[in-house]
């Protein structure tokens, strides 16, 4: 379906800019669906003769008129594409509409930034070409650009002049309005028309004309993009103070107007009452006629009536001229008080009238004017400007709160008709056009973060490498060392530094940016996550990168720088924290965890069917994305590199463990490989997430090996006939199990014998879920070792929950009455994930498979270890080691190897295996014994070995090995060796 809809809609037509148009696009496109001519014809009439929008009354000045008429110019462009043979032949029509719209711009904007530029779109249209040509003439072109260049340097002058502290005063823009809203238009006429006519977007580098109008807009309207963005900062500064203005005038106007008119009449009565000689005013006859006249213009204030404003505004006026006549006719100047009376009454009438001009409209009119649609996306080439503002100026971010508010109006295009229709649609558009204008003031933004954690890295070089630590007792002549004045100084700059970026993004206050509520304070947090996750993650991808063939092995060098840098960056995050008013820990722990948590989940979807998207992951986030790198091998991570790193270095076929030091040596020439402070600095270094998530890992990698086991099994055992038959013909001669097998060495040489071919791979996938069960082995003991150190309370806590809900899970088994986790209850799903995070678990006993039953499951594996048992010898010291270094095998690896396999599989079948064992030891002590042969041989000491580290590991009581073997030999044989 889809590569229908592709095939249906598919035109040729590429975005790709200096990317050819297909001939006859777009009207052969929009003549797929066609459209009734004539509905078409009287659409274009209507946008040719009238203002259809209303825009006119915004724009008065004639020169404004092609902005006015912009959108509906814009309308226009794309319906003439239905009627093509307008733009081809009726040159009249063409002339019309170009001499009405296009006279002085020949780029525009379509919808939310789209732009197009005619020359161009309109070139293979004879008819549009030709009426267009008066436009791109080049004196006209010239003109244009000069006239704006001399435009924009008018206005940015007055502008900057009105925005000077206390020049805005209510009296002042009052009396003022249309002065105000002229520079208003000039300046977003002459911003809209730079932007647009000096866009790279709408240039085709490719076309010389282009270019070379594009050069002469440049050269003509001496263009400097810096001077461009300051006339935008300045403007919508300059709206915003004004809209606000007008919006707290508006929200009192009537409140002010009653307050006006109240003061008015009560001095007009109070003068009436000083002329009826009753006040005792000095000098003041009583004058009836004056004293009527005053009540009379009292009644007369308080009658003006606030919704008529039109005649109150009339009426105002001549009380005010009446005023002025009383005064001058009855020679009231002589007395001073009431000449006072008089001009504050004429000045609360003034205030009136200013007062009742406040209307809508102006705000309207600011609206429509100020409207930035058209920088959608052009706005996004002053980006590196804004960013560098801020960087020198941190309060610059006040200015920009006001453009990208001026930005948001943008919003009010596509929501209109959808408003209107009352669409259900209304909510999800406004919320992806708020999403991607929060998206973009976060990009500009994202400067402050940056420039503090380039201050934030010198700081971390100072304090890791040059200031040393104060010891807690200090010698008094060595007080001048450790003062270290110059460094110290250093870093004081600096973090003022850091406040200063802090305090500008923090002055921003909370705006309302289209439908979503922007928190200063959440974005510098933000801000401040995103940087951090950067840097980090560049750090661990950088810093964990490793040579295969290095001799000896770079891991525990690389962990220790990395732990390092961490290390510097937590110190220094930890130490800014009070300079930015931030939780630095807080903050620190949940992104190193995001990160790693994030690189564990990318590196474990290699062995899912299934992958985790980025989308998807509940680490990955839109506003604080973590970064992804390309692989450098087969890793996809750097917790990938460094868990193959460790697999590689502790490789059974290259190194031997000894479990009593917890340390790897290698077979050849028994040197120290590693040991468990390998996990002491990885915990170090990443914490107890980067521990878990190594974990967490080797769980999958097990999980692989194990499968590839049981298609191996089968593919070795059940399907080769000669196998099958040497397992069948040892089951015969080994029934029953209880029993001792006589002439057992020859019996089980021959089984080994005819066997020896398959336990090659058999052997290496034992051994490498055993080496990976002895790292989860370390991890756990690290983590549980921390855990204790660092969190004793919570180790408790866990630990006696634990054992208090196995207790009752035990209780339920045992009587079904008592209560048990329902199905839907996740507290055991829930407690694990705990206690692993604290290494209370043994790896050992998790199941990692679903298995089905195998047929000679048991047999297999004692026979493998039979066969395994003569490349080893016992040292009394060291325990099981390997005889030759050829011919490597290792013993600890193997144990657990076999124990985690047989773990897998129904415990009868580890009855069954351990069964084998107990009589292969009983049958050849019997034969040595009839034999007379003195010494205990070496395979059965193998054997009884093999039971004891068993018992051990899996932590079972010793009577398991002692069902099998008398105790007596468990007991003595090592006496005997």
């Amino acid at each position: 379906m889809d590569d229908i809809c592709k095939l249906l809609r598919g035109t040729g037509y590429s975005s790709q800019p200096g990317a050819k148009r297909p001939p006859n696009y777009p009207e052969s496109y929009f003549q797929r669906v066609p459209v009734n001519e004539a509905f078409i014809s009287m659409v274009i009439g209507r946008l040719r003769s009238d203002d259809i929008y209303n825009q006119v009354s915004a724009y008065p000045l004639p020169e404004h008129r092609s902005t006015a008429l912009a959108n509906q110019a814009a309308m226009l462009y794309v319906i003439l594409y239905f009627e093509p043979s307008i733009l081809h032949t009726h040159q009249a029509k063409m002339r019309e509409i170009v001499d009405k719209y296009f006279p002085d711009n020949w780029v525009i904007s379509i919808y939310m930034g789209i732009t197009v530029n005619l020359a161009d779109a309109w070139e293979p249209y004879k008819a549009a070409k030709t009426a267009l040509n008066n436009t791109l003439d080049l004196s006209n072109v010239r003109e244009q650009a000069s006239r704006y260049a001399t435009v924009s340097e008018r206005v940015h002058t007055q502008v900057q002049q009105f925005l000077k502290e206390g020049y805005l005063r209510e009296e002042m823009v009052l009396d003022n309005i249309p002065r105000l809203l002229n520079c208003l238009r000039d300046c977003n006429v002459a911003i809209r028309w730079l932007m647009l006519h000096t866009a790279d977007s709408a240039c085709d580098p490719n076309n010389k004309r282009l270019r070379q109008i594009k050069d002469q807009i440049l050269t003509d309207s001496r263009y400097n993009p810096r001077i461009l963005f300051q006339l935008l900062l300045d403007t919508a500064q300059f709206e915003f103070i004004l809209k606000e203005m007008f919006k707290q005038m508006l929200s009192e106007k009537q409140a002010k107007w009653e307050y006006y008119k109240k003061e008015g009449s009560e001095r007009m009565t109070e003068l009436a009452d000083v002329f009826s000689g009753v006040k005792p005013l000095t000098r003041v006859e009583k004058n009836e006629n004056l004293q009527a006249w005053f009540r009379e213009i009292s009644k007369q204030i308080l009658s003006l009536n606030y919704d008529d404003s039109t005649a109150a505004g009339r009426k105002t006026v001549q009380l005010i001229q009446a005023l002025e006549e009383v005064q001058e006719f009855h020679q009231l100047e002589s007395n001073l008080q009431v000449c006072q009376f008089l001009a504050d009454t004429r000045k609360f009438l003034h205030q009136m009238i200013r007062t009742i001009n406040i209307k809508e409209e102006v705000l309207i009119t600011m609206q429509i004017v100020g409207d930035l649609s058209f920088a959608w996306q052009l706005i996004d080439s002053f980006t590196s400007i804004m960013q560098e503002s801020i960087r020198l100026n941190p309060s610059m971010v006040t200015k920009l709160r006001a453009t990208f508010l001026k930005l948001a109006s943008a919003l009010d295009l596509p929501l209109l008709r959808i408003n209107q229709a009352n669409s259900p649609d209304l909510l999800s558009v406004s919320q992806y056009y708020s999403g991607e204008l929060v998206s973009y003031v976060r990009k500009v933004l994202q400067i402050i973060p940056e420039s503090m954690f380039t201050s934030l890295l010198k700081i971390i070089k100072l304090q890791t490498h040059d200031i040393i630590e104060v010891p807690t007792r200090l010698d008094k002549d060595k007080l001048r060392d450790y003062a270290q004045l110059g460094p110290r100084y250093e870093v004081a700059k600096l973090t003022h530094a850091i406040s200063i970026f802090t305090e500008g993004i923090l002055m921003m206050k909370t705006t309302l940016v289209g439908i979503i509520k922007v928190d200063p304070k959440q974005l510098l947090e933000d801000g401040v996550r995103k940087e951090l996750v950067k840097r980090v993650a560049f750090a661990l991808h950088r810093g964990l990168i490793f040579n295969p063939r290095a001799k000896p092995s770079e891991l525990m060098p690389k962990l220790k720088e990395l732990g390092a840098t961490m290390d510097g960056f937590h110190r220094s995050f930890e130490y800014i924290q009070d300079y930015v008013s931030i939780y630095g820990l807080k903050i620190w722990q949940e992104e190193v965890s995001r990160i790693i948590n994030y690189n564990v989940e990318q590196e474990c979807n290699n062995f899912l069917r299934t992958k985790i998207q980025d989308w998807q992951s509940m680490y990955q986030s839109t506003h604080i994305p973590i970064p992804k790198f390309t692989p450098v091998d087969e890793s996809m991570t750097f917790i990938g590199r460094l868990c193959r790193e460790i697999l590689r270095i502790t490789d059974p076929k290259m190194t031997c463990y000894i479990d009593q030091l917890n340390t790897w040596y290698d077979m050849k020439t028994h040197q120290e490989v590693t040991s468990s402070r390998l996990f002491s600095e990885i915990q170090t270094t990443l914490g107890t997430f980067g521990l878990n998530g190594l974990d967490r890992l080797l769980c999958f990698m097990i999980v692989k090996e194990l499968q590839n086991f049981l298609s191996m099994f089968q593919k070795i055992i059940l399907r080769d006939r000669s196998v099958q038959d040497t397992l069948k013909t040892l089951m015969k001669a080994v029934s029953p199990l209880r029993s001792i097998v006589a002439n057992s060495n020859k019996i089980y040489l021959s089984a080994i014998a005819k066997t020896q071919k398959i336990w090659t791979p058999y052997l290496e996938a034992i051994m490498k879920v055993g080496q990976m069960q002895i790292l989860r082995q370390q991890i756990a003991n690290e983590l549980n070792y921390s855990c204790r150190f660092d969190s004793k309370h919570l180790t408790a806590a866990l630990e006696n929950l634990n054992k208090a809900l196995l207790a009752d899970i035990e209780a339920h088994y045992q009587d079904p009455s008592l209560p048990y986790p329902k199905e839907d209850n996740t507290l055991l799903y829930e407690i694990t994930a705990y206690l692993e995070a604290a290494g209370i678990h043994n790896p050992l006993n998790k199941i990692y498979i679903t298995t089905k039953r195998l047929p000679y499951f048991p047999v297999v594996n004692f026979v493998f270890l039979i066969a395994q048992l003569p490349k080893l010898q016992y040292n009394k010291s060291l325990g099981m080691v390997c005889r030759k270094p050829a011919d490597p095998v290792d013993w600890p690896p193997l144990v657990l190897g076999l124990l985690t396999l047989l773990k897998q599989f129904h415990s009868r079948y580890t009855e069954q295996f351990l069964a084998l064992i107990g009589q292969f030891i009983r049958s050849t002590v019997e034969q040595c014994t009839s034999q007379k042969i003195p010494e205990m041989p070496a395979d059965v000491v193998g054997a009884l070995l093999f039971l004891e580290d068993y018992v051990r590991y899996t932590r079972l009581p010793r009577r398991v090995a002692e069902a099998h073997v008398p105790n007596f030999i468990l007991d003595e044989f090592r006496t005997v060796l």
